[in-house]
């Protein structure tokens, strides 16, 4: 791949991970999501939004950290990828997250979208994993726990 396919890919990716075309914007999916009902679960729902975007922030952070640092140690699978309450202990607790979570994603999108990063050399602290699969990692799993938070919004207001 030569240096301006290379590029292109980057920046393919970094607008995947930012949810556009048929992706959901991070921002636009959370905006205005009543404080009231971040901690409700209607009936038959997995998770309420303050699990939901609390676990997109501890997993993106990890993948973030695994990413750009040899030395991290990942969270304890699956327990510590979720929160132990169905809704944010203070009510600033969900605008910390929140402000986390973005300034993750745009840590995420900078590691992505730098040359210097090879995005097909294997981590040499993984088990085959690239930088290239984490970005999409990033970007599918916030996908499809984004479309839930927007159907949980939905079946929370309507």
């Amino acid at each position: 791949m030569d240096k301006s396919q290379t590029a292109e890919l980057r920046s393919q990716v970094v607008d995947a991970i930012r949810g556009h075309q048929a992706h959901i914007d991070f921002d636009i999916a959370i905006a205005d999501f009543p404080a009231e009902l971040r901690g409700s679960k209607p009936e038959g729902a997995p998770h309420t939004a303050w699990q939901l975007l609390e676990h997109m922030r501890i997993a993106q952070h990890d993948i973030l950290e695994f990413s750009r640092n040899p030395s991290h140690k990942s969270p304890k699978w699956p327990e510590a990828y979720w929160p132990k309450t169905e809704a944010p202990p203070r009510p600033e607790d969900w605008d910390a997250s929140v402000k986390q979570f973005q300034e993750d994603f745009r840590e995420m999108e900078t590691l992505i979208g730098g040359e210097g990063q090879d995005l097909f050399r294997q981590f040499t602290h993984g088990t085959g994993q690239t930088l290239l699969r984490e970005a999409l990692l990033v970007a599918s799993h916030n996908s499809y726990h984004l479309g839930q938070l927007v159907f949980l919004k939905k079946m929370l207001t309507d």
